[in-house]
C-alpha cells in the first residue's frame, strides 16, 4: 500500500519537474555558410565622441599637466581600455556641436585659443584645448579611422574646404598653417560628414533645400595628394523616409554614404531612469531597440530604388539608449549609467546590423565616454568599464569577418504591443578559420536551451565568454567597478551530437563561442 505521504511527495516531485520544464525555452539556430556571404565591416563597431559633458574633457582628454596618468594629455586608463575594443573609427566633434564648431578656434597654442559657450549641451564654456590636432593624434594612437563631421549649419563652404586642406594637403597655405602648429606630414581623412542632423539642430533644413546645400558643400571638399574622401550626407531620423527619398533622388550621385540616427527611446518627453525600471520597462526597451530592423530595412528599400548596385552606404552613425540624466549630475551633460539592459540593447543591435552588411557600412554608438550608452565612465582618476563595453569586447572577432547567415527559431520572451521580443537572438561569422557564434537570451525568468545545427562547421575546440548579472538593472560604479564583467563560459555545459551543438544559456545573458 502506498502511503499518503509518498503520494504527496511524488506529486510535489512531479510539480517541481513540471516547473523546471516550464522555466526553460528551447530555440534552434541553423548555420548556413555561403561563399557569397558579405564581410561584416569593422566600421560597424565605430564610436562617437562629441564635445558634450565630460566625453572629451575628463573622459578622453585631461591635458599633459594633469595628475591623472596620461600619454600626451590622453587618459592612459581610457586609452588602454579602448585599445582592447580595436576601435575601427571615431566620429568627432559632434553631433549637434559640430554645426556650431569653428575649427580655426581649436588650433595653435592652447593658451591662445578663444573660448565659446556650448549652447547645445548645458551652456558649458568650451576652451577649445582639444581640437583638430588633438583629435587626429588620438586616432593615430588608437589606430582608427577619423570620421570628421563638418559644420554646415553655421559654417561656410570655404571653412569646410580649408579644414579638409589643413588636414590632408602636402603643401599650400593650410598645409603651412598645420606645419606651424607642429604637424609636418598631413593626416589621412577618409570619412567626411557634410553636416549633422540637418533636419534639426544642424539647421532645420527641408530635405529639398539640404540636398542642394550638400551638393554645394561637397563640391569644394577636394582630394589632396592621394587622399580619398568618403563623403557622407546628413540623413534621416528614425522614421523620416521622405528625407531619404529626396536625398537619394536629388543628391545620391554626389554621396558615398548617407547617415541614419536611431535612439532606443520609447518616449522623448519621459525617457525614464537608466537604472530604476521593472521587468516591463526592460522588455519595452528591448522592443524599441529591435524596431531598428524594420527602420533600416525601409530606408534600404528606398536606397535600392535609386542605387540598385548598393554603391552608397547607409551609416547608422548615432544609435543606442537614451535615458534621463543621473540625479545630481549637470543638466545637459547626458551622463547616464549603464546596466545589463544596455548590454542587451548593444548585442541585439549589433546582431541586426550584421544582417544588413550589404548596405550598412558603418555604425557609431553614442557615445564613447561618460555620455549616453558609453563604453567607459570616468570620475577624477577612476574609470569604470560598462556592460556595453564588454559586449563590444566580446564581439571583436566579428570585425571584418565573413558573415555566416543563419536561421533562428525561438519562442517569444515577451509580447510588447503585439511585437515579440524573441527569447534568443544570434549571429555568426568566420575569420582565419575560427567561427564565432554570439547568442543572447533576453528572457529574465527562463534559461534557453539552444540547439545549433553546425552544418559542417568544425567544432573540435570550443571556448566561450559570458556576460550576465543577478539583476537586469545591475551596473558597474565607482567603488564597485566589477559587479558585471566577462566570465569564461564552462564548456562542460556544451554537448555535441550528430553535428549539432547544444548549449544552455542562463537567464538574461550574452554568450560568445569560438569554434575551430
Amino acid at each position: 500500500m502506498i502511503s499518503s505521504k509518498s503520494l504527496i511527495g511524488a506529486s510535489l516531485l512531479l510539480a517541481s519537474s513540471a516547473m523546471m520544464l516550464q522555466a526553460q525555452n528551447t530555440a534552434t539556430v541553423t548555420l548556413q555558410p555561403s561563399e557569397k556571404s558579405p564581410i561584416i565591416e569593422k566600421e560597424i563597431y565605430g564610436q562617437f565622441s562629441e564635445h558634450l559633458g565630460t566625453c572629451i574633457y575628463g573622459g578622453l582628454w585631461v591635458g599633459e599637466n594633469s595628475p591623472i596618468p596620461n600619454q600626451n594629455g590622453y587618459r592612459l586608463d581610457v586609452l588602454n581600455a579602448l585599445k582592447e575594443l580595436h576601435v575601427p573609427l571615431l566620429r568627432w566633434p559632434g553631433g549637434c556641436f559640430a554645426d556650431e564648431y569653428h575649427w580655426m578656434n581649436g588650433i595653435g597654442p592652447r593658451e591662445n585659443r578663444p573660448t565659446m559657450v556650448n549652447n547645445n549641451w548645458g551652456g558649458t564654456v568650451e576652451d577649445n584645448s582639444f581640437g583638430t590636432n588633438e583629435f587626429f593624434n588620438l586616432c593615430e594612437i588608437l589606430d582608427c579611422e577619423p570620421y570628421l563631421c563638418g559644420n554646415v549649419g553655421s559654417g561656410t563652404v570655404q571653412e569646410l574646404a580649408e579644414w579638409v586642406e589643413y588636414i590632408t594637403a602636402e603643401s599650400g597655405p593650410m598645409a603651412e598653417l598645420r606645419k606651424q602648429n607642429g604637424r609636418e606630414k598631413p593626416w589621412k581623412l577618409k570619412y567626411l560628414g557634410v553636416g549633422n542632423e540637418s533636419w534639426g539642430c544642424g539647421g532645420n533644413f527641408t530635405p529639398e533645400y539640404y540636398a542642394n546645400v550638400y551638393r554645394r558643400y561637397q563640391t569644394y571638399c577636394r582630394e589632396f595628394d592621394g587622399n580619398k574622401l568618403y563623403k557622407i550626407a546628413s540623413g534621416a531620423s528614425d522614421y523620416d523616409y521622405d528625407w531619404t527619398e529626396v536625398m537619394m533622388k536629388n543628391a545620391g550621385r554626389y554621396m558615398d554614404g548617407i547617415s541614419l540616427h536611431y535612439y532606443t527611446v520609447e518616449n522623448w518627453n519621459k525617457k525614464g531612469s537608466a537604472t530604476v525600471f521593472d521587468t516591463e520597462g526592460y522588455y519595452r526597451t528591448l522592443a524599441k531597440c529591435l524596431g531598428i530592423k524594420e527602420v533600416v530595412a525601409k530606408h534600404c528599400r528606398i536606397m535600392d530604388k535609386y542605387d540598385p548596385k548598393k554603391r552608397v552606404g547607409l551609416l547608422v552613425d548615432e544609435w543606442g539608449t537614451w535615458f534621463d540624466e543621473e540625479p545630481g549630475t549637470i543638466k545637459g551633460h547626458l551622463f547616464q549609467q549603464n546596466t545589463l539592459r544596455d548590454a542587451m540593447v548593444a548585442a541585439l543591435s549589433l546582431n541586426i546590423f550584421h544582417t544588413f552588411t550589404d548596405r550598412v557600412k558603418m555604425t557609431n554608438i553614442a557615445q564613447i565616454a561618460n555620455v549616453l550608452q558609453a563604453m567607459v565612465l570616468t570620475k577624477d582618476d577612476q574609470m569604470v568599464l560598462t556592460p556595453t563595453y564588454y559586449v563590444f569586447k566580446m564581439y571583436v572577432p566579428h570585425q571584418d569577418a565573413k558573415l555566416i547567415p543563419l536561421k533562428v527559431n525561438t519562442p517569444a520572451a515577451q509580447m510588447v504591443d503585439d511585437h515579440a521580443v524573441p527569447a534568443v537572438s544570434a549571429t555568426a561569422s568566420v575569420k582565419n578559420g575560427i567561427t564565432t557564434i554570439s547568442l543572447v537570451n533576453t528572457d529574465v525568468d527562463k534559461t534557453s536551451e539552444v540547439i545549433i545545427d553546425l552544418n559542417g562547421v568544425s567544432a573540435k575546440k570550443i571556448s566561450g565568454e559570458i556576460l550576465t548579472a543577478a539583476n537586469i538593472n545591475d551596473y558597474n560604479d565607482f567603488g564597485q567597478p566589477e559587479k558585471i564583467t566577462l566570465k569564461d563560459f564552462d564548456t562542460k555545459n556544451l554537448k555535441i551530437k550528430d553535428g549539432k551543438l547544444t548549449v544552455t544559456l542562463p537567464t538574461k545573458s550574452i554568450l560568445t563561442l569560438s569554434l575551430n
